[in-house]
């Protein structure tokens, strides 16, 4: 008994500073995905839109954080109820947590892997966000995510990722997020947009991106993030799995981008910044939750093939007739879907487990197990995100009136605008505004 007592105090987890500190370089690294996700958005939308695109993001960093300390972690991952929802009222206000106490036999404090976990509560009701630019009232929003954020996000966070979650105990394997973050948002923006409908002009008016260079910016953010996003959500084990999840993450992406600007070659003849910056966040988000289960060349396919059809599915907004505006549901949701999916043909069997798809012998039995919980997360996540809108529209109202939509949301909610065009900064602004003989002698200069 002595010598089996002695066998397990040596096998049980101490805590590693590596471990935790790398822990904490990728919660950093995911924080600044959201930002990162502000400036992708707010540089696709109009001048006009710009601030209200940034803040739907920002306010998210905000109003989760509240969340997630009063209850969220709690609801997410404390002891299961029933395999839908977590509770443990130790964890509620992270009042009873020990600094040095570890998270579930690894070797990094329960602060760690929650706040880790965290960013991820954050990131997820902002993707949403693209979808309804230009039209939600801001009030309305910022409710919309408290909601949200309780009823769906926590909830389905437990099924994926918590001890005792049905899809966790089923088998499915979501490494950092494919169905809990991204198809979870891209379901519910469909939701949300069929509740609100359409921008005024859709498909009349052009809604070109106002700055690609800011798109660019944000995708560089993002992509650089989602090492952190990925990664680390080997929570710092150091059995190789978490390399192989960064190499694929950086292997998915490129091969996603240059897919989607071929396809777009093809069919609309340029390669286009746009489609770059929306061919990798593509491969970013299917390698998500596949990337520690597949070899990187599997990567390569993973990457390419969403890469193709989410490019293929972001024109069916104007076939089918929903307003998705920033390709949220094309990108995430179909991205999402993807990725999930392609886990049950391409796991190798030699990475984060010993389970193989069908191209590796396995048969279709994972494929199963996918289907089971990427269907369950996307119509769950679809009709209570509906539900949450179509009472919020009822009763405080969701959109913004048709005149402070078509003069700017940024004036109308902010009370600001993006770019000051009037201010000092600008010389044709100065000539206009110069008493008749100054301008006279600027014309004179610019003449000669």
């Amino acid at each position: 008994m002595a010598s089996a007592a002695i066998t397990l105090a040596a096998d049980a987890p101490t805590l590693s500073s590596a471990n935790t500190g790398f822990m904490l370089i990728c919660s950093a690294l995911v924080m600044l995905m959201t930002p990162g996700l502000a400036f992708f958005y707010g540089g696709m939308v109009r001048v006009k839109s710009t601030l209200n695109m940034l803040m739907m993001s920002f306010i998210s960093l905000g109003i989760v954080t509240i969340l997630w300390v009063l209850y969220g972690f709690s609801m997410a991952f404390g002891t299961d109820s029933g395999s839908i929802i977590g509770w443990n009222s130790d964890w509620v206000g992270l009042s009873n947590i020990g600094l040095t106490q570890l998270w579930d036999g690894y070797t990094i404090p329960i602060f760690v892997f929650l706040v880790f976990q965290l960013m991820f509560a954050i990131i997820t009701p902002a993707l949403i966000s693209g979808a309804l630019a230009d039209r939600v009232k801001f009030t309305a929003w910022a409710l919309f995510i408290a909601l949200w954020a309780t009823v769906v996000y926590f909830p389905v966070a437990h099924w994926v990722w918590g001890a005792g979650g049905w899809a966790f105990e089923l088998g499915v394997i979501d490494f950092a997020g494919g169905t809990a973050v991204h198809i979870n948002a891209g379901a519910a923006a469909l939701g949300v947009i069929l509740v609100i409908g359409k921008r005024v002009g859709f498909k009349k008016d052009p809604m070109r991106p106002h700055s690609l260079p800011l798109v660019m910016l944000g995708a560089g953010l993002l992509w650089f993030g989602w090492f952190g996003f990925n990664a680390g959500s080997w929570l710092g084990n150091d059995d190789g799995v978490g390399a192989l999840m960064f190499v694929n993450t950086q292997v998915a992406t490129a091969a996603a981008m240059l897919a989607w600007l071929i396809y777009e070659k093809i069919r609309h003849g340029a390669f286009t910044t746009l489609g770059a910056a929306s061919g990798a966040v593509a491969g970013l988000v299917a390698i998500t939750p596949s990337g520690g289960a597949v070899s990187p060349l599997g990567a390569i396919a993973v990457g390419a093939i969403a890469g193709l059809l989410c490019a293929m599915a972001v024109g069916l907004k104007y076939k089918l007739g929903y307003d998705d505006s920033l390709d949220v549901v094309g990108v995430h949701l179909v991205g999402g879907v993807v990725g999930s999916l392609l886990i049950g043909f391409f796991a190798s069997g030699k990475g984060q487990s010993d389970v193989a798809g069908l191209f590796y012998g396995g048969g279709l039995t994972q494929f199963w197990k996918q289907c089971a919980g990427v269907f369950a997360v996307l119509a769950y996540s679809l009709i209570v995100s509906a539900i949450l809108a179509f009472i919020l529209d009822k009763t405080i109202g969701m959109r913004v009136s048709e005149d402070d939509e078509v003069a700017g949301i940024d004036q109308a909610e902010h009370a600001e605008t993006a770019y000051d065009f009037s201010g000092a900064g600008g010389g044709a602004a100065r000539t206009a505004a110069a008493p008749a003989p100054v301008a006279a002698a600027a014309s004179k200069k610019v003449d000669a």
